[in-house]
């Protein structure tokens, strides 16, 4: 009976929800992607663009952009905590080592070189090999951030009841905490004075902000129940205010916002993500578990794809929204082939795009 009630204890303590958003980060990630190739500036970040624009397009795409990748550092952070729950320092650090640092180097040096040459050729420039980081450096970070981090995580897992702990829980079961969290990146920006705000990768603002990000994760977990339950009664609050303070960005400050309200823009966002995703999302299912799977694999392949069919579909005369539906869809149906055929059934490959064998 002890044993049972154990089992359904640690059943009911997974949160679905968490698994859903990372599975819709990752996807909003792929979208924000293909839509650079209809901005006349994506050229300039390493992107194959359409000569067709879709400046309207931009819109959509600014809303997402001071959250997106904060998002992805939040779950990552969250994902820690109950990768603590049976694992040593040195198991967490193996496990994190080969999810994370081996697909890192993987995709650096077998990977991004054939998008890179992609995009090479379609300019007819000199091609090279040129391993990089390019769209995986963000796993980078996280493998450093488990690093530098973990003594405290552990810590704080171990002394869940300990006055840190309490403390924590204590902040984050009210509103209060938010703005205790979204002040400590305030000073972040206010410190380092990135521009544009949203410039993360490979800059210095990147790797603190996520930082930041990575440790709040933590602790919002942590805190149980009363910061869950506190997002969730305010749900609706937060939304409103990431709506305001988005109309207000756009309509007024345009480029020239000021980092307090972009930084309180991105967290209303990213809270109004948790608390919705908390309130309908915490529940198994088998759309789930595969996304869940696919997700890490598909996005480490996906900039191959989405240069493919650029390379493709750019030239054709066709209206713009339907060329934005084509390179979307031929980017998804591709790295799906290939994880459904190749990466999930082949056991040496599975490694590699950060799956366990089987």
């Amino acid at each position: 009976m002890i044993i049972t009630k154990r089992i359904k204890a640690m059943s009911s303590a997974r949160r679905y929800d968490i698994d859903w958003i990372r599975v819709i980060a990752i996807g909003l990630l792929l979208v924000y992607h293909v839509a650079i190739g209809f901005q006349a500036w994506g050229v300039m970040i390493g992107f194959i663009t359409s000569d067709k624009t879709w400046d309207s397009l931009w819109v959509p795409m600014t809303m997402l952009n001071v959250w997106r990748i904060p998002l992805l550092f939040f779950v990552s952070g969250m994902g820690v905590y109950y990768a603590l729950r049976n694992r040593s320092w040195k198991e967490l650090m193996a496990e994190r080592a080969g999810r994370i640092l081996l697909p890192f180097f993987f995709g650096a040096i077998a990977i991004v070189p054939i998008h890179v040459y992609l995009w090479q050729r379609y300019y007819h420039l000199n091609t090279a090999y040129t391993p990089n980081p390019a769209h995986l450096w963000f796993l980078g970070n996280i493998f450093v951030y488990v690093v530098v981090l973990s003594p405290l995580f552990f810590y704080l897992k171990r002394n869940e009841n300990g006055p840190l702990a309490r403390a924590i829980k204590w902040v984050m079961s009210n509103p209060l905490g938010i703005l205790l969290v979204m002040a400590a990146f305030i000073v972040e920006a206010w410190i380092l004075d990135p521009r544009p705000y949203e410039m993360y990768a490979m800059t210095w603002h990147g790797f603190f902000l996520g930082l930041l990000a990575f440790l709040a994760g933590f602790c919002f977990v942590l805190s149980g129940d009363g910061f869950w339950e506190m997002i969730k009664k305010w749900r609706w609050l937060f939304l409103l205010t990431a709506a305001i303070l988005f109309t207000l960005r756009l309509v007024h400050f345009k480029l020239n916002t000021p980092f307090y309200l972009l930084v309180a823009e991105s967290h209303c966002w990213i809270i109004s993500v948790f608390a919705f995703g908390y309130t309908y999302l915490n529940r198994p299912g088998k759309a789930l578990r595969y996304l869940s799977e696919a997700a890490y694999p598909v996005y480490i392949l996906h900039m191959i794809f989405l240069y493919t069919a650029s390379w493709l579909i750019f030239p054709l005369d066709v209206a713009v929204p339907l060329q934005f539906i084509m390179v979307l869809l031929f980017t998804g149906v591709g790295c799906f082939a290939v994880y459904e055929l190749v990466i999930r059934r082949v056991n040496v490959i599975r490694p590699l795009f950060g799956l366990k064998r089987k």
